[in-house]
């Protein structure tokens, strides 16, 4: 039995786990789970448990077409081999997305995360972020990881679809999706959602405080499902948004805390052994503790050492924020400064940065304020330095560029988005 040169390649990417860890998975009842067992039957020339699987896979998700395919294919091996993957030859250029679509899925199965790996982007994540999400555009993989007691760990990954034009999205309209740190804004149901969105979307702040510094655009992107009549999508399909199978967003949505939740996008996810990650945490908090302590110690100088030579702060420059602290610093007889629920996300890029978010409890001799504060940190002269630094605020919610009906104005529809939350 032959199924093909192109099923043949796409299986030999690397190694696939064994059938009886593929069973033990599809108990869970995933498609992707059950897809897997399909393909390690194949895989041993099992063709009859890998038709009665794929058997039960397009029963139980019927607007799977990927799945469909492959059945058609199981089908017509049992009468004769057969030369290529779709092997009826229809289908044009929708037979070539699903093509695309098996390769992403086998793909990121044989590349999985080392085992106990740990995210470099997730530095350290605040008590309050139960859970985060890493998204490798390479492999079409969005990765659930949960804080379990203060270290990154997976529980969970979904194949998605990506921008047409793919990464790095610079302004509106161009169509990719964009690569940084974000936070999940909200959560909208299915209900007040066009079909388009399947069982709902969680919008994210894109673009975040970095994006509008340098300059980028565009506006309403978000993590959302597919329509009823769809499984999944090809991977280059969505106007910049990450598109799921509705069980995986909704899976996903489940672990969701809106406002905490970060969203980290990459080109390509990069993982570090715990002993790296630990390390790297630790010399990086060392950074903001020496930063907390010059601040204290009204030594303007010092303090204003941790600031990077392009630094803004809502509209200061660094010499405005200079000869403001400075000020400061001389009318007080003392300053105390508390750090909570820190957050530490480096973002993915050629540029070396960090996003470091809290909870601030500022005091002195004459003033008291509590705030939740954002910064972007950038290597400078060998050493982190403090590149922007606010108060957070909350990210509107604009509608995506797919939008059915939505106005070509990004103003009015940033309105009409506030209006879903």
């Amino acid at each position: 039995m032959m199924l093909g040169r192109f099923l043949i390649a796409a299986l030999a990417l690397g190694a696939a786990p064994a059938v009886a860890q593929a069973q033990t998975d599809s108990a869970a009842g995933s498609a992707e789970a059950r897809l897997r067992l399909v393909l390690e039957n194949v895989r041993e020339g099992r063709l009859n448990p890998a038709l009665e699987e794929v058997d039960r896979l397009v029963g139980q998700y019927p607007n799977f077409r990927l799945a469909h395919l492959l059945r058609g294919d199981l089908l017509l091996a049992r009468a004769r081999p057969i030369a290529r993957f779709g092997n009826t030859g229809h289908g044009g250029e929708r037979l070539e997305e699903l093509k695309l679509e098996a390769l992403a899925r086998l793909r990121a199965q044989s590349e999985r995360p080392p085992q106990d790996a740990v995210p470099r982007s997730l530095l350290q994540m605040a008590p309050a972020q139960k859970h985060a999400i890493v998204i490798d555009a390479s492999r079409f993989r969005v990765y659930l990881y949960e804080n379990a007691n203060g270290t990154p760990r997976l529980v969970n990954h979904f194949y998605t679809t990506l921008g047409k034009n793919g990464v790095d999205k610079l302004r509106e309209g161009d169509r990719k999706t964009p690569l940084g740190v974000y936070f999940v804004t909200s959560m909208i149901p299915g209900k007040k959602l066009p079909d388009l969105y399947g069982w709902g979307a969680l919008p994210i702040s894109y673009p975040n405080e970095w994006d509008r510094l340098a300059g980028r655009t565009g506006y309403g992107i978000w993590l959302h499902g597919v329509p009823a009549d769809t499984y999944a999508r090809a991977p280059w399909a969505s106007d910049g948004c990450i598109a799921l199978a509705n069980p995986d967003i909704e899976a996903l949505a489940s672990r969701v805390a809106p406002g905490a939740t970060p969203v980290v996008i990459a080109e390509r996810a990069e993982w570090l052994s715990p002993r790296e990650w630990r390390e790297q945490s630790e010399a990086f908090l060392r950074q903001v503790e020496a930063w907390r302590a010059d601040w204290e110690s009204r030594d303007a100088e010092r303090y204003l050492a941790n600031y990077a030579r392009g630094f803004r702060s809502d509209g200061m420059n660094l010499a405005a924020w200079s000869a403001h602290k400075r000020r400061v610093n001389a009318a007080k007889a003392w300053i105390k400064v508390r750090l909570a629920d820190l957050s530490v996300l480096r973002s993915p890029g050629k540029q070396d940065l960090m996003v470091v978010t809290f909870r601030q409890d500022y005091r002195s001799n004459s003033f008291v304020q509590r705030s939740r504060k954002r910064q972007y940190w950038v290597m400078e002269d060998g050493r982190w330095k403090i590149a922007y630094e606010a108060p957070v605020g909350r990210a509107p919610v604009a509608l995506p560029e797919s939008y059915p009906g939505r106005s070509t104005d990004s103003r009015s529809g940033a309105r009409a988005g506030r209006r879903l939350d």
